[in-house]
């Protein structure tokens, strides 16, 4: 592995063990304490929990071993791997929390608000561990497996897969207003998922016009890392050709392009507008079912 990639890899374990730290804080501190329900396998251990008592964290788990074990060949190894991690560790981290905040009732006698943040955590750490190729398991490897053949929201696909789960808790409380406290969770974490992953996969295109385009490409290329591709135009008014860079690259890449343009040529036209989805070599890939035809 290059360095690059090496470096690329602690990333992606540090900002799940970032997630699966607010996924916890969400689930174990606002709403298991509330008695509210969330999605995915985390919803069936809770209302495990609250019908016969048997801690979430083991619930939890032996699910999620089952689930990883089917989802091996589909995903690939490396996703598996970041997964089985963040399942490990937000057991982990789920065991202590409930072990040390067990007395700890935040919010509880205002449950509509602690839907809310606790949703507000839950999203964003389920967002941030799929961003960077992880999830906490359940109905999030579900989703994966769909996102990775058809260009469906993550969030619609795990808000589907969770309307039953959430459902089931009224077997538990007889008690319609813990459910809807329930659909809450679920509308909020699955927005929050959508703009987490969206916003950290965004892609923008860039339109640059400048005589010194070719040492503007070369920099883009050797320091930015991202294709160059050069279009002839010319002005309409002037009648002068021109030569126009042509280049797409993540949201998060733009401050570092200006700045290579900056350095070369700081009267250079340049139009940078966001597009819907790039999929290629360096961006994602096709998410298309192939259909064959016969003749």
């Amino acid at each position: 592995m290059t360095k690059k990639a090496v470096h690329k890899e602690i990333r992606d374990y540090v900002m799940i063990a970032i997630a699966m730290m607010s996924y916890c804080i969400g689930w174990t501190v606002f709403l298991l304490p509330n008695n509210i329900t969330t999605g995915g396998v985390p919803g069936i251990s809770s209302v495990l929990y609250w019908g016969t008592g048997i801690p979430v964290q083991f619930t939890y788990f032996a699910i999620n071993a089952l689930l990883l074990i089917a989802a091996l060949k589909i995903l690939g190894l490396r996703f598996c791997i970041k997964t089985i991690f963040a399942v490990f560790l937000l057991t982990t981290l789920t065991a202590l929390f409930t072990r040390e905040t067990g007395q700890l009732h935040l919010l509880d006698d205002q449950p509509f608000m602690a839907s809310i943040i606790g949703a507000i955590f839950c999203g964003s750490g389920v967002g941030i561990g799929l961003a960077f190729n992880g999830s906490t398991g359940g109905t999030d490897i579900v989703a994966a497996i769909v996102n990775k053949y058809r260009d469906i929201s993550l969030g619609r696909v795990i808000m589907l897969c969770d309307i039953i789960i959430i459902s089931s808790s009224y077997l538990v409380f007889h008690d319609w207003e813990q459910v809807i406290y329930g659909y809450v969770v679920l509308l909020v974490t699955a927005f929050c998922i959508d703009q987490v992953v969206n916003s950290m996969r965004r892609s923008v295109q860039f339109f640059i016009i400048s005589e010194k385009y070719e040492e503007i490409a070369r920099l883009i290329n050797n320091d930015a890392h991202r294709g160059v591709t050069v279009i002839n135009g010319q002005g309409f008014y002037s009648g002068h050709e021109v030569k126009m860079l042509f280049v797409l690259a993540k949201k998060r890449e733009s401050t570092a392009i200006f700045r290579l343009i900056n350095e070369i040529d700081p009267a250079a036209f340049v139009s940078q507008s966001t597009v819907i989805g790039v999929y290629g070599n360096g961006f994602d890939k096709f998410k298309v079912r192939t259909k064959r035809y016969q003749q």
